[in-house]
Formats: structure tokens, sequence, C-alpha cells
């Protein structure tokens, strides 16, 4: 990110308020499924709300801007004021992907509706910023979306199991991180479902990201 910065401080300007507003969309996704699923937490907290303020963290937002990766508020509900914990608790963290691939394909539409007006590089951005963070938050290790996602469709004698996996999740993320022949072993995993995805909703793109 700090080199675009340097080449182009417009373009990084624009990057950054997509990821910012990307990170908003997706954060209260969670808030909006929880607040539905009958549990008044988020919308107490001020978080059932698309202003940015309110899901960005001060560290993952410097992070998100300097180095290209970062983290948004996690939405906090309570467990005890859902119907079904195990499910709602998926269905909550599923939430949060499925508006990202959401807002990815309603740019990649907005591309194919508005040929030539100027606005392509920018919803070529919203297109591969969201799919990344879709993706991302798919894998499933703690504290990411995908670790609760998981939880909910593991059988219910190995539920707890799962559960206990939690302590570890910091780990194993930070083990993706180990650069291998030059790249993350995060970047080899990912790279690929990202690339896939976003030549289905923009053919002929590359990678967008």
């Amino acid at each position: 990110m700090l080199d675009l910065l340097v080449k182009s401080p417009s373009d990084f300007v624009i990057v950054a308020l997509i990821m910012v507003i990307s990170i908003a969309v997706h954060e209260f996704s969670h808030a909006f499924a929880a607040d539905r699923l009958g549990d008044p937490t988020p919308r107490a907290q001020g978080r059932l709300t698309l202003n940015p303020l309110s899901h960005l963290d001060p560290l993952g937002i410097v992070l998100l801007l300097t180095i290209g990766f970062g983290w948004g508020k996690p939405v906090q509900y309570d467990p005890y004021n859902l119907t079904n914990h195990k499910r709602d608790s998926a269905l909550i963290a599923l939430a949060g992907p499925l508006s990202s691939i959401l807002f990815a394909v309603l740019a990649a539409v907005l591309m194919y509706a508005l040929p030539g007006s100027g606005m392509g590089v920018i919803l070529r951005y919203v297109v591969g910023l969201n799919v990344m963070l879709a993706v991302f938050n798919l894998l499933p290790i703690y504290p990411l979306d995908g670790f609760r996602i998981v939880a909910g469709l593991v059988p219910n004698d190995s539920y707890e199991d799962w559960l206990a996996l939690e302590r570890y999740g910091v780990i194993f993320l930070l083990f993706l991180f180990i650069p291998i022949q030059g790249t993350s072993l995060l970047s080899l995993i990912i790279r690929p479902v990202i690339g896939f995805i976003t030549s289905l909703l923009i053919p002929n793109q590359g990678m967008l990201i």
C-alpha cells in the first residue's frame, strides 16, 4: 500500500476508501444477522450501521493502509440470546463473507451496466478487494469467520473438540504468513481461489489486487 501512495496518492485514497467501506459492509452484515436472529447486542453497541467509524479497529486500519493487511472491529454477540447457538453463530459468521461476495457481484454488474463511465478501475478494485476479504475470512481458523461456519457444520459430538482449536488460531494464522519461495503460505492457498472467483465475475481481467 505504501508503494501505491508514492506512485499515485489519488489511487491510494481511492483504494483506502474502498477498503474502509468494504470492511464496514462486512462487519455491518454480521451485526445485521445477529440482530435478525434475536440478539440486541450489536444494536446496543452501535454496530447496526454502515458508518465505517463504527467498524474500524485503529491498529487494524493502520496495518491495512500500510502493509495491505488488517482487520475491522469484531462484532460482539451474546450466544444466550440466540435460539440455536450452534446454527445461529454459524449464520452470523457467514453473513460477513456472503455480503463481501454480493458487494463484489454488484460492482461487477455495474461495470457491465455502465461501460465507459470512468468507474471501471474503481469497480475492479471493489471486486478484487471484496473477493479477497471473503476468501480470507472463510479460512477455518479462529478468529476468522470460517471457524464459526465450520463449527456450525460439524457433528454435535465433535462440536466442543472443534471449539477447543480456538486457542491455537493465532498460531495457525502466523504459520500461514511464513514465506515459502518468496511468497507466504497464505498467498499460495487463497490467491488461486481469489483469481478464480474474480475471473468468473470479470472475465479476462486477471488478478485485480
